[in-house]
């Protein structure tokens, strides 16, 4: 099935830019800088504060923006309607915000356990339904599959790990795996390891980073603890209650690929209206190893996803330029695209320049970067990253429009 129909709305070459230089943010106003005939756009474009956004969001992942991000130029740049995507979609966050703010949504990412965390959150079944679903799990039936794993869970609560594991396995072998069950590996995936009772887990890193089995052993030791009883199905149904405290999400129309950017053909020829995204920025996250123990949850064998990684800013600008060939295909004349990066080595690269550089060739024109000056990032202090140093914290967004 192909998405999307071109949009109606006449292209706005130019509005953002006075939109971006009429903002303020808690009365201060936004600075411009010109760069090689370039504005630069600075100011706290959208909050740092933890928990601003819709709770279905509350999914942790690896590198991932904040909602605040998509919806400011998804109100800015698109109409009820209007189909926005994500080639890089990761946890989902950019097709779902565009749910929320019933637009028409797509999202690829290479990486398998992608869809399975956007997926459900797009389409949440009822409370009930899920309450019902984990009343009939054989949570007496797991068998400990691999003894590693002790070092994160009790023996009972691994048996019950296992036995959801087994379970769905079965139900999709079966035929008879649904939304209910969608959700519920979902919620488990997210549930598997980190620092609080709410994880099925003893204490370990955030969720969004699955530590080795060694590691966990050095914790342990060094805490002096060992894994505590938790029940899988109290675990799961309290996340699923806190993530739908808002209400399930708009019905709207969605797809969800588990395709690399440069190649998604069930995607329409100029039929899309805004792209909010994020690349990997060259080598500094280690997706497959951040998430083995997701993948073991869910069968995959994250080793063998061909995630992009690149130690060469050359090889990295080829791997852009890839992906807007793409782009270029599927978003209509006027469109948008909003490609944001960060600093990385220290700070002392910038990859909106390389950016500039990728796109230099294609029918796309730059029309300026967005730089989020945020006073507060608690995820980059958690690691002991200073506030506006380093690409964890500083959402540097390169908007540029297709022609």
């Amino acid at each position: 099935m192909r998405v999307g129909a071109p949009s109606t709305a006449a292209p706005v070459l130019g509005a953002i830019d006075a939109q971006l230089r009429a903002f303020r943010f808690n009365g201060a106003a936004t600075r411009v800088e010109e760069r090689g005939g370039l504005p630069f756009y600075f100011n706290e474009f959208w909050t740092a504060r933890q928990r601003q956004a819709h709770a279905l969001h509350e999914v942790s992942y690896r590198a991932c923006f904040k909602p605040q991000l998509p919806a400011f130029f998804i109100e800015r740049l698109t109409v009820p309607g209007d189909l926005v995507h994500d080639p890089f979609m990761g946890r989902g966050t950019t097709p779902l915000q565009a749910v929320l703010m019933n637009r028409r949504a797509s999202g690829a990412d290479i990486n398998p356990l992608s869809a399975m965390l956007a997926r459900p959150r797009a389409a949440a079944p009822p409370l009930a339904a899920i309450e019902q679903r984990l009343s009939e799990a054989p949570w007496q039936s797991g068998e400990i599959e691999n003894e590693d794993l002790l070092v994160f869970y009790h023996p009972d609560t691994l048996r019950e790990i296992c036995a959801l594991r087994s379970w769905l396995r079965q139900r999709a072998d079966a035929g008879v795996f649904d939304a209910v069950d969608d959700w519920i590996r979902m919620v488990a995936i997210n549930r598997l390891s980190g620092h609080s009772p709410g994880f099925l887990s003893v204490y370990s890193l955030p969720p969004n980073q699955a530590v080795s089995i060694d590691a966990q052993r050095k914790i342990n030791a060094k805490r002096g603890q060992t894994p505590p009883r938790r029940s899988t199905a109290a675990i799961i149904l309290k996340k699923s209650k806190s993530l739908l405290r808002h209400g399930p999400a708009p019905q709207a129309q969605t797809m969800f690929l588990t395709r690399p950017a440069t190649n998604t053909p069930e995607i329409g020829a100029a039929t899309v209206d805004l792209i909010v995204t994020s690349p990997p920025f060259l080598d500094v996250v280690d997706y497959a190893g951040d998430n083995w123990l997701r993948g073991w949850f869910a069968e995959l064998e994250t080793d063998n996803v061909p995630i992009a990684i690149h130690r060469k800013e050359s090889d990295w600008v080829s791997f852009v330029r890839e992906v807007f060939h793409e782009l270029a295909r599927i978003v209509r004349p006027g469109g948008h695209v909003a490609f944001e990066v960060g600093e990385v080595r220290g700070g002392k690269l910038a990859l909106e320049t390389l950016v500039m550089e990728a796109i230099s060739p294609l029918p796309f024109q730059p029309l300026g970067v967005l730089i989020n000056a945020q006073t507060f990032t608690k995820t980059a202090n958690c690691w002991g990253v200073a506030n506006n140093a380093k690409g964890t914290n500083t959402n540097r967004v390169v908007i540029a429009q297709r022609l």
